[in-house]
């Protein structure tokens, strides 16, 4: 049967089905969160929102605020400038040559010490510098001979030369450099006999033999050709002789006056040999203002701290206060130590040290007092701030007080403490966040 055209069949188009890949499955149920989970997460963002809202309302409106407690030491001195009067003796000799001092500054020499050699000529100075050398040398092998073990007298030797060069350092920062000069020399011996301590025993014999045999030799040729210079008193060598020593002594302390010290002019006395400081006492005349003089009472012990060649504090008795001339006096200070090392100062500025005090420093903000009426500071120890009883020994009334600890063991305060200047609930037992 014939179909007519517009009899053909309706096919209906397949419905579009995607690739494999392109499919997706979705969970209706994550397609929106439920309630309970949006209210945990609020939460959770305003709690960590709280805590740093805490922490920086704390950082900023109350800060902790600490300090370092350590020992500090406030005096109370007065600057003056004087003179150092000893009783010195000039050595005198008349007679021509060479001159070699055998004695080293603040040396002690017993009456008939010899303190200086003189030669005829530059030859035989040579030749005694040459006998020098060479005893040295010999005493170096004779140590090293007689060495028991060459490794332990090495150990030994090398504690010495350490030892020394400290020493040497110690006296070029003190401007001693008589002091270093000798530390050369010992230090320069040292070493000379380290070298011979691993030479072998019949090399020693052989170097010892020999410095002998030109040793005697020397002396031979030098026999007469020099004279010795003697101490007619026992005393402290000084090579320095400046012209004071008949003008500053100490008979003419007690009359001594603020005008005639300071025009006091150095003599014309001179001398090669230097000169004898006799006794084992020595002055310091200085001018006070009449002020600073009235803290000062004649037979009264003082701390007295020159200026440069003493790295020590030096105690003092106030001999007399002259009358007061113009608004000044003139202060006569006795001393009986260290006499040796004061053999080159002479004109020389110092402090008084009229009183000190000690103890443990702390700011004025960090002193506080307890419900109890206790005086103390506040300390980090630990996470806690724990409450330290003190008593205040000194203080400006500004920045900063001295104070000692009254409390016992974990309770005492004591120096490198972290004392607390601010902090909010501030209490004994309380927790603190100490961050430095």
């Amino acid at each position: 049967v014939p179909m007519k055209k517009n009899d053909a069949p309706k096919i209906e188009s397949a419905q579009k089905i995607p690739p494999e890949g392109d499919r997706t499955l979705e969970d209706p149920k994550k397609k929106n969160g439920s309630p309970g989970t949006k209210v945990l997460t609020a939460l959770i963002c305003l709690a960590v929102l709280t805590y740093f809202g805490v922490q920086i309302y704390n950082a900023y409106a109350d800060p902790l605020i600490s300090a370092v407690a350590y020992s500090y030491q406030v005096e109370d001195t007065v600057s003056v400038t004087g003179f150092l009067v000893r009783d010195e003796l000039v050595l005198e000799d008349s007679g021509g040559g060479l001159l070699r001092l055998t004695r080293s500054e603040g040396e002690r020499v017993s009456a008939g010490g010899r303190v200086a050699q003189i030669y005829s000529d530059q030859a035989s100075l040579d030749r005694q510098m040459e006998i020098d050398k060479l005893q040295t040398q010999l005493d170096q092998l004779n140590y090293a001979s007689e060495a028991a073990s060459a490794s332990e007298a090495a150990l030994q030797l090398d504690s010495q030369i350490a030892e020394r060069l400290v020493s040497m350092r110690r006296a070029v920062t003190s401007d001693r450099l008589d002091t270093a000069s000798d530390s050369v020399k010992e230090l320069e011996a040292l070493v000379l006999r380290r070298d011979y301590t691993y030479t072998d025993a019949e090399e020693l014999k052989a170097q010892t033999a020999d410095i002998q045999s030109k040793l005697s030799a020397l002396k031979a040729q030098s026999a007469g050709s020099s004279r010795k210079v003697t101490a007619p008193k026992a005393g402290l060598y000084s090579a320095v002789v400046d012209g004071y020593e008949t003008v500053l002594t100490p008979q003419m302390l007690e009359t001594l006056t603020p005008s005639v010290l300071s025009n006091l002019k150095p003599s014309g006395v001179s001398s090669d040999l230097g000169k004898l400081v006799l006794g084992d006492t020595w002055y310091y005349a200085a001018t006070l203002s009449a002020a600073d003089a009235k803290e000062i009472d004649e037979g009264s012990t003082e701390t007295l701290r020159f200026a440069k060649g003493v790295d020590r504090d030096l105690n003092v008795t106030v001999q007399s206060i002259s009358a007061e001339e113009n608004g000044r006096v003139t202060v006569i200070f006795r001393g009986r130590t260290y006499l040796a090392q004061l053999t080159l100062l002479r004109q020389q500025s110092a402090d008084v040290v009229l009183s000190s005090v000690s103890g443990i420093r702390v700011p004025q903000q960090a002193i506080r007092v307890n419900e109890n009426g206790v005086t103390g500071v506040y300390c980090v120890v630990g996470v806690e701030a724990r409450f330290k009883p003190v008593k205040v020994v000194w203080s400006d009334d500004n920045e900063y007080a001295l104070v000692r600890g009254e409390g016992v063991d974990a309770t005492a305060l004591r120096p490198g403490d972290q004392v607390i200047l601010s902090a909010g609930g501030l209490e004994d037992g309380a927790v603190v966040s100490y961050t430095g």
